[in-house]
């Protein structure tokens, strides 16, 4: 018993030899290592990333701000400012920022409008084939019938781009202004794609619009009643287009 204690005893004084030795040498190695790592500045690559948030932040507060005034100008009463720069105003607002009071003071059609558009391909023989009229707004009507959340685009893109070419063209089809011109490309890329869409790959070139304005029927008139004629039947010229199809 005596002679395992001692050997214990003296296995726990070797340890603490060999701790104290330690000790007196210095820090451990991993303690350098550690201490190695904690640079007293920020690494370049830190510092950089730091900047660009910075600058992304700063443009997003100029970007906020400088669409605010913009659309305050809009909607604002005409004032020296905004007749100075009502250019730069409109540029920025339409067609993706357009403002008004439709929401609070509802103006709801009191026409049914069928807009058709047929197309024209010339062949490698020279030969013009022209598609028969395709009605648009029926696609977007039998999208929104007795669908509890139609889409925005069925409700109104075809709509409003029409609506807004009237505006902006009256009963003429020559735009006489940028914004005229923008919303013309407008219409026509609209029912382009549309067309094509629903043509089954058919090429086309051209694209022709025709509206056919019609007055929404009394209440209470009954579904056999003979429809009202047309008030309206407008036909507009052929409009070049990106070609679609093979």
């Amino acid at each position: 018993m005596r002679k395992t204690g001692w050997v214990v005893s003296s296995g726990i004084e070797s340890a603490d030899v060999k701790e104290l030795h330690q000790s007196d040498s210095g820090p451990v190695p991993r303690q350098r290592n550690e201490e190695a790592v904690r640079p007293g500045k920020s690494p370049m690559g830190f510092r950089t990333v730091k900047a660009g948030l910075h600058t992304a932040v700063v443009l997003c507060l100029v970007t906020a701000l400088v669409h605010v005034v913009l659309v305050f100008l809009h909607v604002a009463p005409s004032n020296p400012v905004s007749t100075r720069y009502s250019s730069q105003v409109n540029g920025w607002v339409f067609p993706l920022f357009e403002q008004n009071w439709r929401l609070f003071a509802p103006d709801p059609d009191s026409f049914n409008r069928k807009i058709l558009a047929r197309t024209a391909h010339t062949d490698s023989e020279g030969s013009v084939q022209v598609t028969p009229w395709f009605d648009l707004a029926a696609v977007d009507h039998s999208a929104v019938d007795h669908n509890a959340f139609p889409s925005h685009t069925s409700q109104n893109l075809l709509r409003r781009a029409w609506t807004s070419y009237v505006e902006t063209h009256g009963g003429s089809d020559t735009a006489r202004s940028e914004r005229a011109v923008m919303l013309q490309t407008y219409l026509r890329n609209i029912a382009a794609d549309r067309f094509a869409a629903h043509n089954d790959g058919g090429a086309f070139d051209f694209i022709q619009l025709r509206v056919v304005t019609l007055p929404v029927a009394a209440p209470g008139t009954p579904a056999g009643d003979r429809r009202p004629a047309p008030t309206e039947d407008r036909l507009l010229p052929w409009w070049k287009v990106t070609s679609h199809g093979k």
